[in-house]
């Protein structure tokens, strides 16, 4: 089975929303990225967690396949936590704790056994730290994916404009992609100028109104599946990053219609993920459910001429 290294952060994470509440439960970016990624390869994961984490959290991760070597475990040291409220709409959340802990002062370091890897996805976070985990490598990777958010445009444009160049694909949604092409509103140019900074695609996610997906001189729209009921929005990014990059790898190919199946992929694996309260959905999938799903997204835009 094809490897995928994935940055992000495994953590506790507590929820609330007009429909369910949770005490402290395994979450994190690199969780949910994980899990997608692990039905479709084997996901190697770059992380860090405090003395505090239990056990059976990571036999969880180890259950779906998960490659653990990267995990750090710090003895003297808690696992981060976050804790957020959603409101009514499910599109507004309150972040109501955030206690960075472990990962505060967290260096990756990447096992021998990670680095002649060929498909990346490194998580939102420091981009001087996704940045090191690629200087690690043995080699050029065959493909690198790249999730990044306001607050490291924000702080850190300068050093993520730097990683961006060395990216193969970045993942943002709307909002994002007009701050980083300073303000262009008309997403295929704003695409354009991200593209110019690096990347060979750019993937903006658009939340219930699905995703384009472009490359220098194509676009691919791909649509958001109608859910009756949506209970937990957490995770959905991670979720489509970690099944984007698993499919890619798996295919071992990154051409532009690969990339348009992987898009539906992920899309496909994020509508799991927000029918059920964290990480609950992606743990116990069946290959049927996902071909199913992944059918009802080809038969929303399906037609003939």
């Amino acid at each position: 089975m094809m490897n995928a290294i994935i940055f992000g952060t495994i953590a506790f994470d507590a929820i609330e929303t007009p429909y369910a509440k949770t005490d402290k439960i395994i979450g994190g970016s690199g969780t949910y990225s994980c899990f997608s990624a692990s039905y479709f390869v084997q996901p190697q994961t770059i992380s860090a967690v405090g003395y505090d984490f239990p056990a059976e959290y990571i036999q969880k991760l180890q259950d779906k396949g998960v490659d653990i070597e990267g995990m750090q475990i710090k003895q003297d040291e808690k696992s981060m936590f976050w804790a957020c409220r959603y409101h009514a709409n499910m599109n507004q959340r309150e972040t109501l704790v955030t206690e960075l802990n472990v990962v505060e002062k967290f260096k990756p370091v990447l096992p021998e056994s990670y680095k002649n890897t060929e498909y990346i996805m490194l998580g939102n976070g420091d981009p001087t730290l996704q940045r090191s985990i690629l200087e690690q490598l043995n080699h050029k990777p065959k493909f690198v994916a790249l999730d990044t958010m306001n607050f490291w445009m924000d702080t850190m444009l300068d050093e993520l404009k730097k990683t961006i160049a060395m990216v193969d694909i970045i993942i943002i949604n709307d909002e994002e992609a007009i701050q980083l092409s300073e303000g262009e509103h008309c997403l295929s140019k704003a695409a354009r100028k991200i593209c110019a900074m690096g990347p060979q695609y750019v993937i903006i996610k658009k939340g219930e109104h699905g995703a384009l997906l472009f490359s220098k001189d194509k676009v691919f729209s791909a649509p958001a599946l109608p859910l009756e009921e949506v209970v937990d929005p957490t995770g959905a990014g991670d979720t489509f990053a970690g099944a984007f990059i698993g499919y890619i790898a798996q295919q071992d190919a990154t051409d532009f219609e690969t990339m348009k199946t992987a898009v539906i992929v992920a899309s496909a694996m994020a509508s799991f993920t927000v029918e059920k309260m964290g990480t609950e959905a992606l743990e116990n999938l069946s290959a049927d459910q996902i071909k199913n799903r992944i059918l009802k997204f080809k038969e929303l835009s399906d037609f003939k001429l």
